[in-house]
């Protein structure tokens, strides 16, 4: 039977028609594929419904969300989504007769069995593809990231809430940012730097601590007059943010001893690679750490979210249901 695969995240809604198939690569068949803007819509219900009428056309009774956040009871904790997501109100408003839910970089991780391992441009370390845990890592609205164990069946997938670990400065300039963010001390977490958000943050922050008005009130127009090397403030904003971004993915590698290497999602890292190329990135992936030797020889890239959030749900969704009913065979057998 077709289902609904969704990967929400706090600005993109990615939404699939999908169906298992043994002719289809992975043994799932794509029928319907759209992007929303999540903005765009009061709720998650009517994003959904909007496909739906749109591509389905017909009742659908299975869906499967990969959302930002962790789900604790009957809805997904998270701050940058547009919309609180509770599950039974979602399941009513659909008429659905389950929803299944994971973290959105779950089920990136889950796709590193597919095209998302192999599409990715090389940013550091040996360009190859070596064995081991391998870490699936991404600023957008927010910092998410996810590792993938190998192993039988498919190895196992960890959720992580590592972006809100908190940020550490490496230089006296991001020592500057973080006393000026927290000028009393206290939590201040990687995401709110290391992300879409947290660019213009430092942005601003750069421009607040030179006494200059920002002239630049987007991301995408931090990241633009960056390569274009219009604005030095933007140029020093970049520069931090891939600086930081290196810091905190050589954390997670040393974390998790990530030898199966590091993929780096989303198009926001995309529009900015060569600028992450020429970084400090490298450097601070590698720089001070008692682990450097292990840590040279993880390979990281850089490859773009696309459809590949729910073409991981689905395989998850379709595991945990081979799952259950083998259980359910298995409680049969021993109940006869």
């Amino acid at each position: 039977m077709p289902f609904l695969a969704a990967d929400i995240g706090g600005t993109h809604g990615r939404v699939a028609w999908m169906r298992v198939s043994h002719d289809a690569p992975r043994g799932i068949e794509t029928l319907a594929y759209r992007v929303f803007a999540c903005a765009a819509f009061p709720s998650l219900s009517t994003l959904l419904k909007a496909f739906i009428d749109a591509e389905v056309r017909a009742p659908v009774k299975h869906c499967v969300l990969a959302c930002a956040g962790q789900i604790v009871g009957d809805e997904v904790a998270n701050d940058n989504l547009p919309w609180p997501i509770q599950l039974t109100p979602l399941r009513h408003a659909l008429g659905l007769d389950d929803v299944a839910v994971l973290n959105d970089f779950e089920a990136l991780a889950y796709a590193l069995d597919g095209p998302l391992a192999d599409g990715g441009r090389h940013l550091c370390g040996p360009d190859a593809q070596l064995g081991g845990p391998t870490l699936v890592i991404g600023p957008g609205t927010g910092l998410g990231a996810a590792v993938h164990i190998p192993g039988a069946a498919g190895g196992v997938v960890l959720a992580t809430e590592a972006g809100q670990m908190d940020f550490a400065p490496n230089s006296v300039r991001e020592r500057e940012v973080l006393a000026h963010l927290a000028p009393d001390g206290g939590y201040v977490p990687f995401e709110h730097l290391v992300s879409g958000p947290g660019l213009l943050t430092i942005y601003a922050t750069l421009c607040a601590l030179q006494g200059e008005t920002p002239k630049l009130a987007t991301p995408e127009a931090v990241t633009a007059a960056a390569v274009a090397c219009t604005d030095a403030l933007a140029v020093e904003a970049v520069e931090m943010f891939c600086a930081a971004l290196g810091s905190f993915t050589g954390n997670l590698a040393m974390a998790f001893m990530a030898s199966g290497g590091v993929y780096l999602a989303g198009g926001f890292l995309s529009s900015l690679f060569d600028l992450l190329k020429r970084s400090a990135f490298a450097v601070r992936f590698l720089h001070g750490r008692s682990a450097r030797t292990l840590l040279a020889q993880v390979p990281v890239w850089v490859t773009e979210h696309g459809q590949h959030g729910v073409h991981g749900a689905a395989q998850w969704y379709l595991r945990h249901r081979m799952q259950a009913s083998l259980r359910q065979a298995a409680e049969g057998g021993v109940s006869a």
